[in-house]
């Protein structure tokens, strides 16, 4: 198969939970190289499904959040690394081109979000919209799930944490800055490069560099909590873009920075391998050693507390210049602490009047 534009992934790995295996023969190669046809359908499709719950419950001891929400399954943005793909296969899709063309949304997202907010057992929480993938992904332009969410929270004045790689986000900046007002808010914008070149290939269908920095930006001017994600570091694609990213990150406002290293679980792996030996065919096999060196000589890091950084000297030396970063560009990092007393568990009641 040549390779496929504006797609991060390149193949469809096989689905873990199924019986059954997907597999593309050469006669159907030919036949469609002779006929001119496309091998794999390139549009996105979406369908709708009806959960009856939208909190997820976050038991990780190394994740900052309590509770994530997420109002679409899949995502269009096609990040090659994106842990949310192994996800996928909990729908019985592939996690490697199912995931970036076959999105499912939950339409019913904010109603079941305020029936939660106004149950009596509810106490506020860290929430973070999304956790798995991104709540700002192209479709959310039109379906506008995340900003009813949004109204939601605003309404019963409980707090929520944002991460995107998208710049629709400011399309909401009207409810943004009524959330961080009250100290409701906090957004991270996922910057992974500073190549435009390496962002079209790490993630094809994401916001430019340039449109995340003014994202920044503007939340910065509007007094809106922003952080930065500088994440993941990849060694050998953009490891050594960790300074300048922070220095531009604070040049734009941010208020503070973090970082993840790559970590390819499960079906990712492959994703990942496949995907590396046709685009950097020439580094393909240092950057998977050096992911390795991170991670304990494997690809698949589950530890908690090792995961998210990894350990060994490479990771190590990303740690250094992480903590360097923040010495000469974050000194007077800002911390912003929710405000949970502000909760109103049913905001229209007449009888909190009295």
């Amino acid at each position: 198969m040549e390779y496929i534009k504006g797609r991060g992934a390149q193949t469809n790995t096989q689905n873990k939970f199924l019986k059954d295996e997907h597999s593309l023969l050469d006669e159907f190669l030919n036949y469609c190289q002779l006929e001119n046809d496309k091998v794999e359908q390139s549009s996105t499709s979406y369908l709708e499904v009806f959960p009856k719950t939208i909190l997820n419950k976050v038991t990780s001891p190394d994740i900052g959040f309590v509770y994530s929400m997420n109002p679409y399954q899949g995502c269009e943005h096609g990040c090659i690394y994106c842990y949310a793909r192994n996800s996928h296969e909990y729908w019985g899709y592939s996690a490697g081109l199912d995931f970036e063309k076959k999105i499912l949304y939950k339409a019913n997202a904010a109603q079941l979000l305020k029936k939660k907010l106004q149950s009596r057992t509810w106490k506020p929480e860290n929430i973070m919209l999304s956790g798995n993938t991104d709540c700002y992904q192209p479709i959310e332009r039109k379906l506008e799930i995340t900003r009813a969410m949004l109204k939601v929270l605003l309404e019963h004045k409980h707090p929520v944490s944002i991460i995107t790689k998208n710049a629709l986000i400011l399309r909401d900046l009207d409810l943004l800055k009524e959330l961080a007002a009250l100290n409701l808010v906090k957004v991270s914008i996922s910057i992974t490069s500073l190549s435009e070149k390496t962002r079209s290939i790490l993630e094809p269908r994401t916001a430019t560099i340039k449109r995340r920095f003014e994202v920044v930006k503007k939340l910065s001017h509007h007094e809106i909590p922003v952080n930065v994600m500088i994440a993941p570091i990849i060694p050998s694609i953009n490891s050594h873009e960790l300074l300048p990213l922070a220095k531009k990150s604070s040049e734009y406002g941010a208020n503070s920075i973090g970082y993840t290293s790559v970590r390819l679980n499960g079906a990712i792996g492959d994703i990942f391998t496949d995907w590396l030996h046709k685009t950097y065919p020439d580094r393909s096999n240092k950057v998977l050693n050096q992911i390795k060196d991170i991670h304990g000589g494997t690809l698949n890091e589950s530890r908690y507390g090792v995961r998210m950084r990894g350990e060994g000297k490479i990771a190590e030396q990303i740690k250094q210049q992480f903590l360097l970063a923040k010495k000469l560009y974050f000194k007077h990092e800002k911390k912003v602490e929710f405000d949970f007393s502000l909760f109103e568990r049913n905001p229209s009641a007449q009888m909190k009047l009295f």
